[in-house]
């Protein structure tokens, strides 16, 4: 789930061996553990006093995770793993960090065409070309990326991190390019180079642990409330909601600006106690729900707009839908392993209703080749059955019912 939708950090115990129980993902802190488990003074496990805690308690398992609990970093499994298992649950962990890791990939050559253009133009001195490109769609789907790069952030999810990074980056440079050409305003273009710039900073700090509780916090609650006044606003929804859906009704900052308030009265009243604890793991949610939802809209937008104007079909890419489709799919054997309902939900509804859906259309009207379409329709078809196979084998449960109920309402 990325920029391809034009396309969402628990203490780590610190000089652990790699190759210990403790998988590379693992999120322990030490009060998780009694002091006695630790050799004074070193925050190392001491191996001698776990007498109490099996090999099986202490190996990695994430816990499925409730919807409004999604922002929460790597809960250890309250239960126990069969030690026959380890092996193959740990490799399965490997390699689903690894397919989100080579999610960059696709994301990248997806990106690349476009500035590469742009950069052409600029050089050629033909600023109008890149009027065609919309800077609020792109500064949208900068925002949604940044979103969900604290999100993953926070999460020590590494690979998934990297990919929104690089998300934000690529489509800043395209940005840029679009202020350079006078295509976007100016204090815009500052403004947003001040929040991406503070965000990355921030995002590193606190991947390392480095930074300070009270300033991340101040963080979350931009994104929250940037990310919920963006939603109704930005990412193109005036023109598809208010407009697309519903022509004659006049794009609007109506729909922002209750948002807005409405992000604000949140915020303000779960730091003041005025929520239960439900409420407030709802708003700390909203932020990577938010940035999912925005991301989920575009698809619509497109899929709309071929119903529209099915002649405009043939200016779409089936490369470029291909990679949409490879990148979001290659992120969810991960969302699906560690029981993350708001990744999983958006790296699915990108895999299948943005690039997939968009492949069918394509199809449909007779702009790519039978062989195409059912190639794409076999590997995404055996992509998503391996996926959730491998992970029914791993967990030794019956039924990928299972799973998928776990991953749908936690354990």
């Amino acid at each position: 789930m990325a920029d391809s939708l034009s396309l969402p950090i628990a203490p780590i115990a610190a000089n652990y061996d790699r190759s210990s129980l403790l998988s590379r993902n693992s999120a322990f802190s030490s009060r998780l553990l009694p002091s006695k488990c630790f050799s004074s003074g070193k925050n190392k496990l001491n191996l001698s006093s776990l007498g109490q805690y099996s090999f099986h308690s202490l190996h990695h398992r994430v816990t499925p995770i409730r919807a409004l609990d999604s922002d929460v970093p790597h809960p250890l499994h309250k239960g126990s793993v069969d030690f026959k298992s380890k092996k193959s649950y740990e490799q399965w962990d490997s390699l689903t960090s690894t397919f989100s890791g080579a999610a960059n990939i696709p994301f990248l050559l997806l990106q690349l065409p476009q500035i590469i253009l742009n950069a052409r133009n600029l050089l050629a001195g033909n600023k109008t070309a890149l009027l065609a490109v919309p800077w609020l769609g792109m500064l949208t789907g900068l925002l949604g990326n940044l979103s969900l790069l604290s999100y993953f952030a926070k999460k020590k999810e590494k690979e998934a991190a990297v990919v929104q990074t690089l998300g934000v980056l690529s489509t800043y440079v395209v940005i840029s390019q679009l202020a350079m050409a006078e295509a976007m305003p100016l204090p815009h273009f500052v403004a947003t180079s001040v929040v991406v710039g503070c965000g990355l900073i921030l995002n590193l700090l606190n991947y390392y642990n480095i930074l300070n509780r009270r300033i991340w916090q101040i963080w979350e609650d931009f994104i929250t409330v940037g990310g919920l006044s963006v939603l109704p606003q930005a990412s193109s929804f005036p023109a598809i909601m208010w407009s697309t859906f519903v022509p004659y009704i006049p794009n609007s900052i109506l729909p922002g600006a209750i948002a807005f308030i409405l992000a604000v009265a949140a915020v303000t009243m779960a730091h003041t106690g005025k929520l239960s604890e439900k409420g407030v793991k709802f708003v700390g949610a909203i932020s990577g729900w938010t940035a999912t939802l925005l991301f989920m809209w575009m698809p619509v937008s497109q899929m709309w707009t071929n119903f529209l104007n099915p002649d405009n079909i043939k200016g779409l890419s089936a490369i470029s839908m291909l990679l949409a489709m490879t990148g979001n799919g290659l992120m969810i054997p991960r969302a699906l392993f560690i029981r993350d309902f708001m990744w999983f939900t958006g790296s699915t509804w990108g895999t299948v209703s943005y690039g997939y859906a968009n492949i069918v259309c394509l199809y449909i009207f007779n702009s790519i080749g039978r062989e195409f379409f059912i190639a794409a329709t076999v590997g995404l078809i055996s992509w998503l059955g391996i996926t959730l196979w491998r992970d029914t084998v791993v967990h030794e449960y019956e039924s990928p019912i299972r799973t998928l109920k776990e991953l749908v309402f936690g354990s």
